[in-house]
């Protein structure tokens, strides 16, 4: 030592020694962990941290202690002196100082206890309910308020709203403001109650909510005119309109009244359509008050006279209400007066009383004491002379309900009565002027058939006690205290049950399916058999077409356009001019056709006449020879061909043999218009032998197709005919 450094010594060496070995001393007295993690809400006494000290040394916290200081020191262990609060205070600095008495050795510790939070705390709303006012005039999307919770362990809060469909909405779920969603109408919701929830994140498994009520106050908006009262309300595209038809009004001719005028249906005034604000409302004649006839009160809407009507008519005015706060909201109508004489009598019925009989609902009363004749009801005015005192202004009814209806005069029963006898009364009003009479009705109700419905019928026709009931019913019209009287003659039996009159039973509605049932097969049956005519007719058509088109495929000539095919079998019958002969009748001339006399069409189009043999192949002479000879021919309709001797047949022309080279006659359709005139008989041919026949050509088929009309080779009849 001394040679590497000359000023140290041996007892500086030492002393060195010493310092560098006193720490380490000091060290091993006492030692703990620099940080503590403790959880909150703890128990008092709950050990925080254990200290590790040698023998002999003590443990005190360091001068000066905090009156605040919420731990202790037991021993070598720091303990909490009191409950920790993690949203009081989150860390704790502890300064120890461990002493060693023996040696007054000292040595500082500093501990820092750091507080665990745990979710110990519900979401909190600033209040419990809240209270807003809006006006209904709010735009969509304003912001109504802020609602927002507080969370003191830090958690993140998320909000709902209930219900969902108050017209109000959250702007998202971890923001509470609070928007309008849609307009708002003080007329159908004046308060509007909602629940806010916020519910925080969890922590260690752990959540809270909390609730809140927003109670907000719809106000009335100036966003409606006055109304007219009564009106009717209707909505157009949610906007409320309220309309009024108009007042009418009577004035007499020459005559001023006196006071506000009395009209219909009721005096005029109208509200505020805001029935939130009630506005106070002005009235005022808008297009003059009749050359200073009316007078109109601003304030209570009363029309009065300042002179008497001398011009009958209508006088039409129309009226306009503004609020006085608001002259923008405003609203007019029409009031109508009717200028009208002086009516000098009023309406009166011709008897006092009226007795009838009716027999069930919708049976017209008859006479009490005359029967079968109807009871008339008839009211007259004076002021109608001229038309025998018929007012049509004058309508009747009867006092206490609907359950009569006068119709031209004459009395009905709408709904079921007891038999016995009611007394009513009748009302006759002349509708132009109000004018009123009153007549009483004596009415007995009986049961029998009537004239529009079947008779009441019951269930049960044992015979019962009866027992006489008397009703008073008092009438629920203000304007007539009028009592109907029922003397009624029920039966005791509670077994008897009425059916109404005109109502239709099961067996009704039975007899009427089988009726429809029956029409329908009817329909069915008709429709059928037109079907099949028609399909008849329309095969019969087609032959028809297809004879007009093998005509036609044989050329042009001859009247008509046509071409005639004769059958030589035909033409030499002794009777020339019969039906059932071909030959031409006596007084045949070559050439022309004289006036009147033509060929006769044939019904049925296209039918082909053959020879009696088919293997004849002997000349024209030879054939007419034969014919003149005088056989027995029996004529028949048939679609083959028959070769026996006496026999002539026709057949269709799809049945024709080309190889067999017939002659067919086929006589040429005429024009419609000229059928009627011109077709005659052939047995006049037999007393008026004036014209001549047309001369026929002869037609040869050739081995062809006939419906085309090729190998058709046409002869004039040369010498073989019978001129």
């Amino acid at each position: 030592m001394e040679a590497l450094h000359p000023g140290f010594t041996a007892s500086t060496s030492f002393c060195l020694l010493l310092l560098l070995l006193l720490p380490t001393a000091d060290a091993n007295i006492c030692s703990a962990e620099p940080q503590v993690n403790f959880p909150e809400n703890n128990t008092v006494g709950a050990v925080v941290l254990v200290i590790n000290i040698t023998s002999g040394v003590t443990l005190e916290f360091k001068t000066p202690v905090s009156p605040d200081n919420p731990f202790i020191l037991e021993e070598n262990r720091l303990l909490a002196a009191k409950v920790l609060d993690y949203e009081t205070k989150t860390t704790h600095v502890i300064n120890i100082i461990c002493n060693r008495m023996a040696t007054s050795e000292e040595f500082p510790l500093t501990i820092v206890v750091v507080l665990v939070n745990i979710n110990d705390n519900l979401p909190l709303f600033g209040q419990v309910q809240y209270r807003v006012n809006l006006n209904e005039m709010t735009p969509v999307g304003t912001t109504v308020g802020r609602f927002t919770a507080t969370e003191l362990d830090g958690q993140k809060i998320s909000y709902s709203l209930a219900p969902q469909s108050k017209g109000f909405k959250l702007k998202s779920q971890t923001n509470p403001d609070l928007l309008v969603e849609m307009p708002l109408d003080y007329e159908k919701v004046q308060t509007v109650e909602l629940t806010l929830t916020a519910v925080e994140a969890p922590l260690d498994d752990v959540s809270f909510s909390a609730t809140t009520t927003i109670l907000i106050s719809i106000l009335d908006g100036d966003n409606r005119p006055p109304w007219f009262q009564p009106c009717g309300k209707h909505e157009v595209d949610g906007a409320v309109v309220c309309q009024n038809d108009g007042y009418t009004g009577r004035v007499t001719l020459n005559e001023e009244e006196a006071g506000a005028l009395p009209l219909d249906p009721g005096p005029l005034y109208a509200i505020d359509g805001d029935s939130g604000i009630g506005a106070e409302v002005t009235y005022k004649f808008l297009n003059g008050d009749a050359d200073g006839l009316f007078h109109l009160d601003t304030r209570s809407g009363n029309i009065t006279m300042l002179k008497p009507a001398d011009v009958l008519g209508t006088i039409s005015l129309t009226v306009l209400a503004a609020q006085t706060t608001n002259s923008y909201q405003f609203a007019t109508t029409s009031v109508t007066f009717s200028v009208q004489k002086k009516s000098l009598h009023p309406p009166k019925f011709q008897r006092p009383r009226y007795e009838g009989v009716v027999t069930g609902v919708g049976a017209m009363a008859t006479e009490l004491n005359a029967t079968g004749e109807p009871l008339r009801i008839l009211a007259t005015d004076d002021d109608y002379a001229p038309l025998e005192g018929i007012n049509p202004h004058i309508s009747y009814s009867v006092n206490g309900g609907s359950d009569f209806v006068i119709v031209g005069g004459y009395l009905f029963m709408t709904k079921v009565y007891p038999e016995g006898l009611l007394t009513l009364q009748l009302r006759a009003v002349d509708t132009s002027n109000k004018e009123e009479a009153l007549a009483e009705l004596l009415l007995e109700v009986t049961s029998g058939l009537t004239t529009t419905s079947l008779p009441l019928s019951t269930t049960n026709t044992t015979p019962s006690t009866e027992s006489m009931a008397t009703e008073e019913v008092s009438t629920s019209d203000p304007t007539a205290s009028t009592s109907i009287s029922l003397s009624t003659a029920s039966t005791a039996n509670p077994s008897m049950t009425v059916v109404a009159s005109g109502a239709f039973g099961l067996v009704d509605m039975a007899a009427l399916g089988a009726t429809l049932g029956v029409l329908l097969l009817i329909c069915l049956a008709v429709i059928v058999a037109l079907a099949v005519r028609v399909r008849k007719a329309d095969a019969n058509g087609r032959k028809i077409f297809e004879a007009s088109v093998f005509q036609s495929s044989l050329g042009q000539g001859g009247q008509k356009g046509g071409i005639q095919f004769t059958n030589e079998a035909f033409q030499h019958d002794e009777d020339g001019d019969s039906l059932g002969s071909g030959r031409p009748a006596a007084g045949y001339q070559g050439g022309g056709v004289a006036s009147g006399n033509l060929p006769v069409k044939s019904s049925v189009p296209l039918r082909s006449l053959p020879r009696g043999d088919d293997d004849d192949d002997a000349d024209d002479n030879g054939s007419d020879s034969g014919d003149s000879e005088g056989k027995d021919v029996k004529p028949i309709l048939t679609k083959e061909r028959r070769v026996d001797d006496g026999y002539k047949s026709v057949w269709f022309k799809e049945d024709i043999d080309p190889d067999a080279k017939d002659e067919v006659v086929i006589i040429p359709v005429r024009e419609e218009e000229e059928d009627e005139d011109e077709e005659e008989p052939l047995s006049s041919g037999k007393e008026e032998n004036e014209g001549p026949w047309v001369r026929t050509q002869r037609v040869a088929f050739n081995d062809a197709d006939l419906d085309s009309g090729l190998g058709v080779k046409m002869e004039d009849p040369g010498d073989d005919s019978d001129v």
